[in-house]
């Protein structure tokens, strides 16, 4: 089963929990009053870069029908749209450069080049999956809906189908997820099931026109002869863009280590230990500037859901920050190479297609699926250990032993003895 008492699981103390709380909003408060004329230089100099790229691969398409100037249009194009959707879109709408109130780079003027609609992905996204992050049955992100990710979904034998699903989902990626917060739109407006002309379907409706027009009539008319290639070169640019959010996104939120919780845990859970459940139920993947600038520097996932609307520039340093803090209380800092991360998630996926019956670990110790009970008979940290004021230290380095050390210690009983 997923998480019921978030503290036990994570080896802390309320006490604990709120002085890892303080330091966590002395972190926001430092950034909030530090952004200033770097950060509006950076994200004005993202939107130069990123116009550059879309304008030089419109330019290089009008020769589409020459195949180096369609891999050089493509290319660019490419770069444009996945900048657009990570780096501006996604924060953009986050709210993270609202404090610069300019009504060009604001959240409640951005409209991004994909399918869904703005006000739809952020009533979807923005407040509920970053409200109810990985809380099971309230987080619709979780598997978006045609994915089983964790244990505490029963199997189902469509599940069977959900490694092709995933591939689909994949190449489709924006329809997936306009499709997804489309629902969300119908359901907070109060449409009922199969209703055509609700308020969300009709704004759904002029999204789609806008895309398709711009993508696949407009700019292949303007390159005459060309507009056949240069349609192929729009098709293209937008399965790379998909592809590259889908990897992404999958790789914050999938890998082990990304815990899930219960609806018990969120209904009683403080606003410092919100902050807590962020930590444990995100994931990162290594990253330099430019992998941080084509991932909308959600190679920080963890950073991104402590502080979604804080600017995404700003997560490196905070992740330095962040990991002293883990360290500090012995938490995990789950992170990993892209293709390490990636291939976590993509073995989750795989693996939650088959009946439990066929599995091997726990709904409580799997790798995708952990609970607090997994440490009650280990040996490590019994009842009474919750209800102390200090976490056990290491006799000999006075270092913290909370969650990082039970999981190291679990791990290291369950490998097969040498023999002497």
């Amino acid at each position: 089963m997923a998480i019921t008492d978030i503290k036990e699981f994570s080896h802390l103390t309320e006490a604990d929990v709120e002085a890892l709380g303080r330091e966590l909003d002395q972190i926001r408060l430092d950034i909030e009053d530090s952004r200033g004329i770097r950060d509006a230089r950076y994200i004005r100099r993202v939107i130069r870069v990123q116009r550059a790229l879309e304008l030089g691969g419109r330019i290089a398409l009008f020769g589409s029908r020459y195949r180096p100037a369609w891999l050089v249009g493509t290319t660019l194009l490419s770069l444009s749209k996945i900048i657009e959707n990570m780096e501006l879109g996604h924060n953009v709408m986050h709210g993270q450069w609202d404090w610069m109130n300019d009504p060009e780079i604001h959240s409640v003027s951005w409209e991004w080049d994909q399918t869904g609609p703005s006000e739809h992905w952020k009533r979807a996204h923005n407040y509920q999956h970053h409200t109810y992050t990985n809380v099971v049955g309230m987080d619709e992100d979780l598997g978006f809906g045609i994915l089983r990710m964790t244990r505490d979904e029963p199997w189902k034998p469509i599940n069977l189908f959900q490694p092709i699903a995933n591939v689909i989902l994949a190449a489709t990626f924006e329809w997936g997820i306009a499709l997804h917060d489309l629902t969300a739109a119908a359901e907070l407006e109060g449409a009922e099931k199969g209703q055509l002309n609700s308020q969300a379907n009709k704004d759904f409706a002029r999204k789609i026109f806008r895309q398709v027009g711009k993508d696949f009539i407009l700019f292949p008319a303007l390159t005459g002869p060309a507009w056949k290639s240069t349609m192929t070169a729009n098709a293209t640019a937008n399965l790379v863009r998909n592809l590259w959010a889908y990897v992404v996104i999958f790789c914050g939120h999938f890998p082990d280590g990304a815990e899930k919780f219960t609806v018990a845990e969120f209904e009683q859970e403080t606003r410092h230990e919100w902050y807590l459940r962020q930590m444990l139920g995100s994931a990162n993947f290594n990253s330099g500037k430019l992998m941080g600038l084509m991932s909308g520097n959600l190679s920080y996932q963890i950073e991104h859901h402590v502080f979604p609307d804080l600017p995404s520039n700003r997560y490196p340093e905070i992740a330095v920050k962040m990991r002293a803090l883990c360290e500090k209380f012995d938490l995990p800092y789950t992170t990993g190479s892209l293709f390490k991360q990636y291939l976590l998630a993509l073995r989750t996926i795989h693996k939650l297609a088959l009946p439990d019956k066929w599995l091997t670990a726990t709904s409580d110790n799997a790798p995708e699926t952990s609970s607090e009970l997994r440490f009650r008979d280990s040996g490590f940290r019994d009842a009474a250990m919750a209800m102390v004021e200090d976490l056990r230290t290491d006799p000999v380095t006075g270092k913290r032993l909370g969650l990082l050390t039970a999981l190291k210690s679990q791990a290291r009983s369950r490998m097969p003895k040498r023999r002497k």
